[in-house]
Order: C-alpha cells, then sequence, then structure tokens
C-alpha cells in the first residue's frame, strides 16, 4: 500500500528539517510516553515541532495504509454510497482524509478535528499538496472529542488510532456520537487485544442503537469470537522508505500494519449495502491442491473450511482470496 506521491514528498519535504538521528531519539521518546500514557490525562503526548515530525514519520504511512484497506472493504460492499461530507475526529496529520479521498472521490467538503495545534500546523502543510479539492481546502478544528461532543452533520465521519486513547467508560458514548447524522461510520484500532476490545465495545453501542454492521462481520449477532483466546484483525502491508526504515530502527523494505476495524452504516448508506457472506480472519492456508480457510460467518459463527482443487472454480477463487476479504462461496 503506497503512499500518494503527493503525500510522501510533501511528507519528506517536512522531515527534512530534522536529522535521521533527531527523529529517530524523538520516535523513541513518543513511544515510552505513549505507554505510560494515561487515558483522558492532561499531559501533552507531543511537545515540539520535531516530537510532531517524527509521529508523522512512524505513524502516517501505516495509518494511512490501514484507513484505505478498511474503507476498500466497506466501500465494495456500499457500491452506491458516494458521500460528499466528511468528518476526521482525532485526525492528527489527516492520514485518514487522505485516504477517504482516494476510495471516494465524491467528497466535497472535509473537517479534521485536532486538539494538538502544531499536529493541525502538519495537517494544514500536507494537505495544501493534496490532488482533492476537498483536502485541500479542509477546515481544521482545534477541539478534543469530548469538547462538548458537538460536530456537524457528515456523511461520512471517522475515527483511527483515537477511540482507544479515551477512558474506556467513554469509548460507547463517543462511538454513539460519531454516528449521528452520519451515513457511514468507520473506526480503526490497533489489531491487538486491546484495539480490538474497543472495535466491540463500539460495534455493541452502535448496534444496541440499530445500526448495521457493515464490515468486517458478515452478520449483528454477537461476537463469536472469545475474548481473552483470539481477537478480530487484518493485516496490510506498505513499504518503507529509507528515512522510515532509520526512524523505526527497522532494516526490513516493508512492514505490516495490524489493524481491527468497524464500519456502521446508517440510512444513507445501508440502503445498497450488500453484505458479505462470510469473512476470512486468518491468511488462508495453501498447499498443493488444497485451501484452508477460517472464516466468521453468519449463521455458524467462526469455521474452518477446507477448499479442494475438485471444486474447480470455487477453488480457482480460494487461491486468490486474502486475510480479510469477503468470502461468498
Amino acid at each position: 500500500m503506497l503512499l500518494p506521491d503527493e503525500l510522501r514528498t510533501a511528507l519528506d519535504s517536512a522531515l527534512s528539517r530534522f536529522s535521521p538521528q533527531d527523529l529517530s531519539q524523538a520516535a523513541e521518546q513518543l513511544t515510552e510516553r505513549y505507554r505510560a500514557h494515561d487515558p483522558g490525562g492532561a499531559v501533552p503526548f507531543m511537545r515540539t515541532p520535531q516530537d510532531v515530525a517524527a509521529y508523522a514519520a512512524y505513524r502516517m504511512p501505516a495509518t494511512y495504509a490501514a484507513c484505505t484497506a478498511a474503507m476498500g472493504r466497506a466501500a465494495a460492499l456500499a457500491p452506491g454510497f458516494a458521500p460528499r461530507t466528511h468528518l476526521d475526529v482525532g485526525g492528527g496529520t489527516g492520514a485518514a482524509v487522505w485516504a477517504a479521498s482516494g476510495v471516494w472521490p465524491s467528497l466535497e467538503q472535509v473537517t479534521v478535528v485536532e486538539q494538538d495545534a502544531k499536529v493541525i500546523e502538519l495537517g494544514r502543510r500536507l494537505a495544501r499538496t493534496a490532488p482533492s479539492t476537498a483536502v485541500r481546502g479542509a477546515s481544521w478544528r482545534q477541539a478534543s472529542v469530548r469538547a462538548g461532543l458537538d460536530r456537524p452533520a457528515a456523511d461520512l465521519v471517522t475515527m483511527s488510532y483515537a477511540l482507544g486513547e479515551l477512558p474506556e467508560r467513554d469509548v460507547p458514548e463517543v462511538a454513539v456520537w460519531l454516528a449521528e447524522r452520519a451515513a457511514l461510520v468507520l473506526i480503526v484500532e490497533p489489531g491487538t487485544p486491546a484495539g480490538y476490545a474497543t472495535i466491540a465495545a463500539a460495534r455493541d453501542a452502535l448496534l444496541g442503537r440499530g445500526l448495521a454492521v457493515l464490515a468486517p462481520c458478515p452478520h449483528g449477532g454477537p461476537c463469536p469470537i472469545e475474548p481473552g483466546r483470539d481477537w478480530c484483525h487484518f493485516s496490510v502491508r506498505l513499504p518503507r522508505t529509507s528515512l522510515h526504515r532509520r526512524v523505526k530502527a527497522g532494516t526490513l523494505g516493508f512492514e505490516d500494519e495490524k489493524f481491527s476495524y468497524l464500519a456502521v452504516a446508517g440510512e444513507g448508506a445501508a440502503a445498497g449495502a450488500v453484505p458479505p457472506g462470510a469473512r476470512v480472519l486468518r491468511h488462508p492456508g495453501k498447499r498443493k491442491g488444497v485451501v484452508s480457510l477460517r472464516l466468521c460467518t453468519p449463521g455458524d459463527g467462526v469455521r474452518d473450511v477446507i477448499v479442494s482443487k475438485r471444486q474447480g472454480e470455487v477453488y480457482r477463487l480460494a487461491r486468490d482470496v486474502e486475510w480479510g476479504d469477503a468470502w461468498s462461496h
């Protein structure tokens, strides 16, 4: 999953003010602060422009990739959904609005809510280079998620890697608030047990309000995954630039971003939505003449299915299916 050329160039330009060594050191300090972070605490996470640059170098490519993957799967199930307005809450430097503009070129108006003024400054600078007029003209609002819980109506509402930063007790309330007057809500969290727990709490709250799960779930019943034994998550591969490798102290030319997500449809998006028959929950096991799939299904929960070469066209489709894809065969 490649960053758009315009975003990659603008990000490289913004990072060129700092040495790779300084960015790497700042990234390490940010990681330490994050691990000691108190959800809802008042201590600033990022304190200097160098911190913001390190954060963008460290997280923006992966956030863009995860959001693009999740949005693409939701869009495939709602082919008639063409949002005009987009609200991104806790938007950071704008990775989600760049992703959304690529998936839904119908977007005309974008609003980003972010509480850190330094992060907004960099996000604005990057957005000026976007091919999308909606992203270039985005409105950036400095506010916390819980500052009154007032927001403009929007067709598409997103929140990526931010809902889990709130106190656990606030997650259901904020999830419901995100869905008010929205046609589609998409939430992305880290692909960890904690990230999945945040997604599961949001899912329960939104189903309780009568909304329809669009993705990844093929049903609106209780999640069949047993907490503590497994968690629902997916993966997207993205390349690393040489600077990205230095900042992350990595040696590989790529990384696999694990993420959990939830797309919930209101009336505007649900009208033409086509739910998946099932969802592939793990990398398919592929051996000669056989493909094994772990599926989340509407009627039987999590099932392990074996597809053999004798099944002809279904086998050929199984050979091409990937972790996270819909499966209707």
